[in-house]
């Protein structure tokens, strides 16, 4: 079988507080699918079943090695998911607030691209 590219969709994801990649993380591939519907999946590529896709994510995150890969592509609803995290996105002095648990002052931008691959 051969994969084809389906969509390519790109997020980004802020923890303002609480210093965790893993939730920055999430909310990159959250705000990439956020605002798309698929229905080329059936009507294109014929797909019977959303989990005959496979997604691909790929995220740049401060901190990589925190990340919960579970967390992460739990996000997703559907497809055969794989996670590929690497150093990335940014860290920004923002203000630490003990009452939000702040180990420090630091937000936490992660980016995110997620591909969907369909086998034809």
């Amino acid at each position: 079988m051969t994969r084809k590219r389906f969509i390519i969709e790109m997020g980004m994801g802020i923890d303002q507080h609480g210093q965790e990649p893993t939730i920055a993380a999430a909310r990159a591939v959250r705000n990439a699918i956020a605002h798309n519907a698929l229905p080329g999946i059936w009507e294109v590529a014929g797909l019977d079943n959303p989990d005959q896709m496979i997604v691909e994510v790929q995220v740049g995150v401060p901190y990589p090695e925190q990340v919960r890969e579970a967390d992460v592509l739990a996000v997703l609803p559907f497809g055969r998911k794989s996670l590929m995290v690497e150093a990335g996105g940014m860290v920004v002095q923002g203000r630490a607030i003990a009452a939000l648990d702040d180990k420090n002052d630091e937000m936490l931008i992660a980016v995110a691209a997620v591909t969907v691959w369909v086998e034809s």
